[in-house]
Formats: C-alpha cells, sequence, structure tokens
C-alpha cells in the first residue's frame, strides 16, 4: 500500500515526493515508506484547515460533527485488522494490546464525543443582572478555538491520534495531525478512512507525515494556528510551549511520568506487586501512566523486591506478533541505548537485581530485558528521570508521611496508586498526591469519561471527560438590555 498524507481532502505525496523509512522495531526491517512533508506542505495543510474552519459550517453544526464521527468510527471498525497489522508492525506493541487500548478500545472512544455531542449545551444563559438601572440578559457561549496542531508520539500512536482528533473535531476545529516520524501510517490510515469513508468536509482533517522537525516547528508557531496539543516528553512539551508562546496560542500538553505505587505497610504485598511489576513491562514500559516506582515499607523491602524479581522474570516477552507476549521491543535503537545507559547508571547508583540490559535473545529488534533495581539514593537519575523502558525501581519509605514526601518527590505528577487494606487511609494519601490520576486498591481511573493529564510538569489540559472537548472551546460571554415592554 502506498501510504499519502491528507491536505484539503485529497491523498497527496510531499512535495518534491521526498520519503522517510518506516522501520519495524522488532525486525528493524525497513516496512516501507512515509511521505517526508516540507514546509511549503505545512503551510498548505494550514492554509485547507483554516479555510475549512471561516468558510464552512462545521465549527457551528454539532449535529453534523456527530455524524461524520459516528462515520469514521463506523469504517475504522471495518478497517481494523489492517490497523492492528499496521501499528503492531510500526510500533512493536504487542498484538495483545491491539486488543484493548492500541486500537479496538481506542475506536471505541470515539463514542464519549458522539455521545457527548447530544446534549452538549453549547450556549447557556446566566441570570439576569441589573446594571446602571437595566435589566441585562447574557448568555455564555463556548465557541471552537480554531485551527489545531495535533502532535503525537509513538508509543500508543492510534489511539493519541483519536483521542486528540476526536476531540478537536468533536468541538469544531479543524485539525492538522502530525504523527511521530517512527510511527507514521497510524494517521495516514486515519487521513485516508476519514477522506475515503466519512463526510467529513475537505480541510477539517490534514495529516502531515515528516521526519523534518522544521516542519513541526512550523505547525506550531504558523500564526494561523490557534491551538497545539502535544503528548510527548517533558522536554518536548517545554520546547513547544515556548515556540507557541510567539502567538499566544492555547496549549495542551500531556508529558512525560515518574509515577509511584505506594503500597502502604498493611497491603497485600503479594496481590499487588506482580500487578504493578507485570504493568511496567507492558509494551516494554513505554506508557507515560506506568508507575515505574514501587514505593514500600523500609521494613519489607526484602519481600517486596522478591516478589517483583518472581513476577518480572516470568513476563512473556519477544515477538509481538505472538498473542501470548505482553512485551515486545521498545521503539528504535536511539531508545533502546537510552535506557540501557539508564539501566549501567541504576547499577552503579545501586543495586541491580534482575535483568542484563540488552538482549541476547534475538539478533534483530531493539530487545531490552525486564529489569528490578533497588538500593538507590532518592535523587538518583532512574529514580526522578522517565526512563520509557521496562525498568522497575523499588525505593522505600518509613510512615505515611515519608511516603507522600517520596511519591511526590519528583518533576512529574500524571498518575499513581495507593494500597492499603485501610480504604480510608489509602484515600487520605491519594487526595493528597500531586498528580492527574490515582487509582486506590486498584480502582481503575482509566476511561473516556475520566479527564486524564498531569500535574506539575506532567503537562497541561485534560483529555477526555467533558474536560477533553472543553479544552477545544474557547468561552465567550454576549450581554444585551432586556427588551422593554411596551
Amino acid at each position: 500500500m502506498t501510504h499519502r498524507m491528507v491536505i484539503d481532502g485529497e491523498l497527496v505525496a510531499a512535495t518534491g515526493s521526498g520519503t522517510f523509512d518506516n522501520v519495524n522495531p522488532a525486525t528493524e526491517e525497513v516496512l516501507g515508506t512515509a511521505p517526508d512533508a516540507t514546509v511549503a506542505d505545512a503551510d498548505r495543510a494550514v492554509a485547507a484547515a483554516r479555510t475549512a474552519f471561516d468558510t464552512t459550517g462545521w465549527s457551528t453544526d454539532a449535529a453534523f460533527r456527530r455524524e461524520c464521527l459516528a462515520q469514521l468510527q463506523a469504517a475504522l471498525r471495518k478497517n481494523l485488522e489492517t490497523l492492528r497489522g499496521t501499528i503492531v508492525a510500526e510500533s512493536g506493541s504487542p498484538v495483545m494490546l491491539t486488543r484493548a487500548t492500541q486500537l479496538d478500545g481506542a475506536v471505541e472512544y470515539i463514542s464519549h464525543y458522539v455521545e457527548l455531542l447530544d446534549g452538549y449545551e453549547f450556549e447557556q444563559a446566566r441570570p439576569d443582572i441589573v446594571s446602571m438601572g437595566r435589566t441585562h440578559q447574557r448568555v455564555v457561549r463556548r465557541e471552537a478555538a480554531g485551527v489545531v496542531t495535533a502532535i503525537t508520539p509513538w508509543n500508543y500512536p492510534f489511539y493519541l491520534n483519536i483521542a486528540k482528533v476526536s476531540a478537536a473535531l468533536a468541538a469544531g476545529c479543524t485539525v492538522i495531525l502530525k504523527p511521530a516520524p517512527d510511527t507514521p501510517w497510524s494517521a495516514t490510515e486515519i487521513g485516508r478512512i476519514a477522506a475515503e469513508e466519512t463526510d467529513i468536509p475537505p480541510g477539517v482533517l490534514n495529516v502531515v507525515t515528516t521526519a523534518d522537525t522544521a516542519v513541526a516547528e512550523r505547525l506550531v508557531t504558523h500564526p494561523d494556528v490557534d491551538a497545539v496539543t502535544f503528548t510527548g516528553s517533558t522536554a518536548t512539551g517545554r520546547r513547544i510551549m515556548a515556540a507557541a508562546a510567539s502567538t499566544i496560542k492555547r496549549v495542551t500538553l500531556e508529558l512525560g511520568g515518574k509515577s509511584a505505587a505506594v503500597l502502604l505497610d498493611d497491603a497485600d504485598f503479594s496481590a499487588v506487586i506482580p500487578g504493578v511489576a507485570g504493568a511496567v513491562c507492558s509494551h516494554a514500559g513505554q506508557g507515560c501512566a506506568l508507575t515505574t516506582r514501587l514505593l514500600v515499607p523500609r521494613s519489607r523491602q526484602a519481600e517486596a523486591v522478591a516478589i517483583a524479581k518472581a513476577t518480572m522474570e516470568q513476563i512473556p516477552w519477544g515477538d509481538p506478533q505472538d498473542p501470548a507476549n505482553l512485551m515486545g521491543p521498545v521503539i528504535n535503537a536511539r531508545q533502546r541505548d537510552s535506557v540501557l545507559r539508564y539501566v549501567e547508571q541504576g547499577a552503579q547508583d545501586g543495586r541491580l537485581v534482575l535483568g542484563a540490559g540488552r538482549s541476547g535473545r534475538f539478533e534483530k529488534g531493539y530487545f531490552v530485558e525486564p529489569t528490578l533495581i533497588t538500593d538507590v539514593p532518592r535523587d538518583a537519575s532512574v529514580a526522578q528521570e522517565e526512563i520509557f523502558g521496562p525498568v522497575l525501581v523499588v525505593q522505600t519509605f518509613d510512615d505515611d508521611e515519608d511516603a507522600l514526601r517520596l511519591a511526590d518527590s519528583t518533576i512529574y505528577g500524571l498518575s499513581g496508586a495507593v494500597f492499603s487494606a485501610d480504604v480510608d487511609r489509602a484515600m487520605a494519601l491519594a487526595r493528597r498526591m500531586r498528580t492527574g490520576t490515582v487509582g486506590v486498591n486498584g480502582g481503575q481511573w482509566f476511561d473516556p469519561g475520566s479527564p486524564f493529564g498531569g500535574y506539575k510538569q506532567s503537562g497541561l489540559g485534560r483529555e477526555w471527560g467533558t474536560e477533553g472537548l472543553e479544552d477545544f472551546l474557547e468561552v465567550k460571554t454576549i450581554a444585551r438590555p432586556t427588551p422593554e415592554r411596551n
């Protein structure tokens, strides 16, 4: 299949027909190519989105937007198996995860915005006020923010493309989607399906693939772009926020995490730790909300480490096409080498319990073994920085107050978990944690009806929930004198 960008409703190559390789991280083989857009292509996409926003009824016709989103969902459902093969091949995600959030779940999550548009009040009357001797009527309107640049990463590419595109389109915005160069086809397939199988008007959804950071920068700084939504590293998020400041764009950022699972002294370690340790290996640890720090009472450290080690030794990993595997490769050689540097540093700073770093199991592929580290100082890099690999760090605390300090001791605040036999005690700690989501005793917060996002340097704004729609809406107040009766 030839993959094309979508600009103004047409499937197009890049200016000059430039391309870049799409590489399978499990085999290191080139799957094919994607268009390598130029700055001129970015400008064309922005112009198309601007025209569609300014000259069509897309931004004001919520019923039509609802119909188009339902069409997109139905078309994606028809293309599930093609999409599944694409996602596994280019991201290295285990195929088992495509049965959940990585694909099937993401398609079904579109229903959240379809249903929300059914009854959402874009205009609400407020109580009348009296000013200067007259009564005044007021309405508060929520209107589409405008043209949105959506920039997505490679770890859950299809899901994140859907999360951003469906919210922005539901709000009435027009979109330029710029995926990570490691996973371009997860976006080009959405663009093709939208262009060929829905009534989404030309220019409303544009997909631009590129390996050129100058193109991404243009999509962030372009004066006709009104808002930017980005998921990725905190370092890149800082640069995007700074670049968007030149035109005071609205910015939504879902950034890094170094989340903690806190096991209080009365928690059932044998029931809890296998789930925490196993989750860190899911998709080779390439998940921003994973609880990659296991915080336990000092007196129970040995017990916790033993359970985590036994769990991680049994994690099924390898070929992502194998439905039994929870873990495949990391995305590329650069990411593999970054993870290995952290592991080496962690072994120097503390104790390497499990993991030899780069795996020798396969001749090809960017595989890293499940890794367990403990006895590191609280300011060690493996305890403070996002590794984005299958690495769990076990840290110890003295009491509940110390556990809270330790949980909140990083620049991040994306997620977390608390476990205790005393639910009130766990809830009290969860309420005080400076993080956007917290699961108590295994409570599941991840759902399209729940807002997701971070505190501190884990980001700004929220995805999903009503909040995810409203991140793409401006607020306008209109007032007029109440008509005088004759």
